[in-house]
């Protein structure tokens, strides 16, 4: 309120009012220098966080790209979880069922699993940045789209949409981290752009699904806003030369001095496969230029190579698992632990925390081992991770208890994510640089179209195995564990497999003397 100057009191109170005035003038005064100083501390703070992030990821320039790649993810990460957050409201709305949201979700992810492809062949061939830019506007759009639907039939025709320009993050983030940054550092890479993917989750479960309680057409709305400025951003990104041959070195990189005798473009992996003469599959090395390949010549010889199979497999039980979480996670946490949705969204802020950390260790540990002469460090990382979260999902599903239930969880989220920066890191230690994009496109395609059935799985197992409510998500919870001890077998197999892998792709990305062959 404006204070009243002492004119306009009178005379007869004048020397009281002059008083006042100076009271309140000089209490006004505090607090704006009060605010002031509580501003220029919190701008202080955030610029010296963001000078420490920048000199921790190597320089602008790295950061640059860090954090926009992870913002990619984040954003798709987001809009896929909209609908679990929004699942209560739009079953109100629309009058639909768990099965519904299921299908959703479902549609969407098989969509981006055919249309992986595609972008996977783009991602080979054509400047990547642009490609993802435009891909991104169009995310915008079909967000906004979700948000004016007035029937189930028109929001899934939407998300039909959303599915098939999504699915260009895969491929094309995969293709661009291989060429951005130094094979020795991708798995910590991966891992500090796959917390984007998850913080992306977390928001899409809190924010969204918070003001979901409101609106859930103004949730689909928040997460339309921020693609536009996202694409800005990733069209102003600088395309990498192919095959890592100016790839983005931390200025203070310690960890692996230059080797005299490596390939041109070959990775920590390949060079230890060669150091300790492993033979390479001969029926496999690669002596046909891969620009050359054919969608299906390219998808033949990328699912012969046997770790990548394995690999395949392994994320796609993982990310099956994970696929349920992300869309009945919410409701069956209130329903387990007989707590408030706000409350229970908040239990999940915090499983997201250890799943960050996860990819976080996971990434890191990975490149350790490698560095270090463990040429299976990051299957074997993976493999024992995944073995973990099966061990920790298992009280965490049973217990009724929120307070007993949250360090399971959380441990178990931990597990869970730190098998994926090894994971990817290892996919490009098997693969020839140039059929990078095309193999991303074909593991996307047979990961999500697996993926892309646990939601609806999800849903009809808990209402017409189980019976729905509380215990119907609690069993199929537990049921759903099967894939996770899939995924820890398929890794510990994939022990085995990787050396002769990695050998095989060093030998063919390797000059052949004869000019027909590249």
């Amino acid at each position: 309120m404006r204070p009243v100057e002492p004119r306009r009191l009178g005379v007869h109170n004048g020397v009281r009012a002059v008083h006042h005035w100076a009271l309140v003038t000089e209490g006004t005064s505090t607090g704006r220098r009060a605010a002031g100083a509580a501003a220029s501390a919190i701008g202080a703070l955030g610029r010296s966080s963001a000078r420490a992030l920048t000199k921790a990821l190597g320089g602008e320039a790295r950061t640059r790209v860090i954090v926009t790649l992870a913002a990619v993810l984040g954003l798709s990460s987001a809009d896929a979880s909209t609908v679990g957050a929004s699942a209560t409201q739009l079953r109100h709305a629309l009058h639909i069922g768990n099965t519904d949201i299921g299908l959703l979700v479902t549609v969407t992810s098989l969509v981006a699993a055919v249309a992986s492809l595609p972008f996977g062949v783009l991602a080979d061939r054509v400047r990547r940045t642009w490609v993802l830019g435009a891909a991104i506007v169009l995310w915008g759009g079909a967000m906004i789209w979700s948000a004016t639907v007035s029937s189930f039939g028109e929001l899934l025709l939407a998300r039909v949409f959303l599915g098939g320009v999504t699915a260009a993050a895969g491929p094309l983030v995969a293709s661009l981290v291989g060429d951005y940054f130094p094979a020795y550092e991708r798995g910590r890479i991966y891992g500090y752009i796959l917390a984007g993917e998850l913080a992306g989750a977390g928001i899409g479960f809190a924010v969204t699904g918070d003001i979901a309680t409101l609106s859930w057409r103004a949730a689909f709305v928040i997460l339309a806003l921020p693609a536009f400025f996202l694409a800005w951003l990733v069209f102003r990104l600088g395309e990498p030369a192919r095959g890592g041959r100016d790839a983005l070195i931390h200025p203070e990189a310690t960890e692996r001095p230059p080797v005299e005798d490596e390939g041109p473009h070959e990775t920590d992996a390949q060079r230890l496969s060669r150091e300790r003469g492993l033979e390479p599959d001969p029926e496999l090395v690669l002596r046909k230029d891969p620009r050359r390949l054919g969608l299906i010549e390219a998808a033949r010889y990328i699912l012969q190579i046997r770790t990548n199979i394995v690999l395949i497999l392994a994320s796609a039980c993982g990310y099956y698992f994970l696929a349920g979480v992300q869309t009945f996670g919410v409701e069956f946490v209130t329903k387990q632990y007989g707590i408030a949705q706000a409350l229970g969204t908040l239990v999940l802020l915090v499983v997201g925390g250890g799943a960050i950390a996860g990819v976080l260790l996971g990434g890191a540990l990975g490149d350790f081992l490698l560095r270090h002469g463990h040429l299976r460090g990051r299957i074997l990382v993976a493999a024992i991770a995944a073995t973990l979260a099966v061990v920790l999902f298992i009280p965490a599903i049973f217990t009724r208890s929120a307070v007993t239930a949250l360090p399971y969880i959380t441990f178990a989220a931990l597990a869970l994510s730190a098998q994926n920066p090894p994971l990817d890191a290892a996919r490009l230690d098997i693969m020839v640089p140039l059929l990078w994009g095309r193999a991303e496109g074909v593991r996307t395609l047979l990961r999500t179209g697996a993926q892309a059935l646990a939601p609806l799985l999800f849903g009809a197992v808990s209402d017409y195995v189980f019976g729905g409510g509380r215990s119907g998500l609690q069993w199929t919870f537990a049921i759903m564990l099967a894939p996770l001890c899939a995924s820890a077998y398929f890794l510990y197999r994939g022990l085995a497999t990787y050396p002769r892998d990695v050998a095989t792709a060093a030998a063919s990305a390797r000059p052949r003397p004869d000019p027909d062959e590249w």
